[in-house]
């Protein structure tokens, strides 16, 4: 008789409800989707599923809850899960949509996607999600309050440049949207002075901005903005993964001579991260020369000056995560002294193959 080895909760999370399929590996390699059920994302539902759970899989055999990342309506849920000692893993969502293409699924439903999570969890070896640094949780949240300020700011501009055009500009609506801008720039200015005061209080976390802000174009809001939405990298473990999750990794299709699809970047990821990496591109290419030369090479070569600013983009997220993880600051020399070496090796070889020749000859 096939015997259990890894019990598994799929979790399809939505805003009012939690779709939950439990599923097994048994020891013959055969996967077995066992039971399905609907619980409310609340505080009532996460103690009826836990107990739900529980009551149909071995205790012996610890269960792996698995969900992927739902905007903020998989948080709390998280939270508890951790809270109460149980194991969880939250996955990607264009892993799991990625996933579920070669499944070949012909119909898509909450029901089909907790089922093609719980198997995912099941297939894979999956990192437990530790609960995040609660001052990356308020950066995130301030951080995305200060970009709807700027947002609204932006419309009432426009709002305002368009009234002054007209014939008869309406005085009071200009003073109204005059006072509004005034208001929402108040705001702004004690968002960051809230910012400034929770990296003030973190030290570690101001070193580490201390080296990441020494890429050129990238300053403290970037930063911090760049670690609020990754969680201080904790979901990513390669550069590739990185750019998957901000949308700036690139999709091609072609097949045989009639597909001929053009290179786009996928978008489909973090919007916050794309916009943030926007104005240090512009500075990194006006005020460094390696990403000058890059940015020259690039736009020479497909003769779209935005292509080779998205290409910009990737690399300063990518060099932000490195700095990050190998906690170092940014050298400027080190592409060139890289090349140096190369070149170097390059005519070692070039020469010792022109000896060999002649003593061949």
């Amino acid at each position: 008789m096939s015997k259990a080895v890894k019990q598994v909760a799929g979790i399809d999370v939505a805003q009012k409800e939690l779709v939950v399929t439990l599923g097994r590996l048994l020891d013959d390699f055969t996967i077995e989707l066992f039971a399905y059920r609907i619980f409310r994302n609340n505080d009532l539902g996460f103690k009826s599923l836990v107990e739900w759970t529980n009551s149909l899989t071995d205790n012996q055999i610890p269960v792996r809850y698995v969900m992927e990342a739902t905007g903020v309506y998989h948080q709390k849920f998280a939270y508890y899960l951790s809270d109460n000692n149980h194991e969880a893993s939250i996955v990607l969502p264009n892993k799991i949509s990625n996933y579920m293409r070669t499944l070949e699924l012909k119909t898509i439903t909450d029901k089909s996607c907790s089922q093609a999570i719980a198997q995912f969890g099941l297939e894979r070896k999956l990192d437990i999600w530790s609960r995040p640094k609660a001052v990356y949780r308020e950066l995130q949240q301030l951080t995305r309050e200060r970009d709807q300020i700027v947002q609204e700011r932006s419309i009432i501009k426009n709002q305002m440049h368009a009234e002054n055009a007209e014939a008869e500009p309406n005085q009071k609506s200009m003073q109204r949207m005059q006072s509004r801008i005034g208001f929402l720039n108040s705001q702004e200015k004690e968002i960051k002075e809230d910012i400034a005061g929770l990296i003030a209080a973190d030290l570690n976390l101001k070193q580490t901005i201390d080296k990441i802000t020494s890429i050129p174009g990238v300053g403290e809001l970037t930063a911090v903005i760049v670690l609020a939405e990754t969680n201080g990298f904790e979901l990513i473990r390669n550069k590739s993964q990185l750019t998957s999750y901000a949308g700036l990794d690139v999709k091609e299709k072609q097949s045989g001579t009639s597909i001929k699809g053009k290179p786009r970047i996928s978008k489909k990821g973090n919007r916050n991260l794309r916009k943030a990496m926007h104005l240090p591109a512009l500075t990194a290419v006006k005020w460094d020369d390696n990403f000058k030369d890059i940015y020259a090479r690039l736009a020479s070569k497909h003769g779209i000056k935005m292509k080779a600013l998205v290409s910009i983009q990737r690399k300063i997220l990518e060099l932000i995560y490195v700095l990050f993880k190998n906690q170092t600051l940014y050298n400027k020399n080190y592409t060139t002294k890289n090349s140096v070496k190369t070149q170097m090796a390059l005519h070692a070889i070039e020469t010792s193959s022109k000896t060999v020749l002649k003593k061949q000859n």
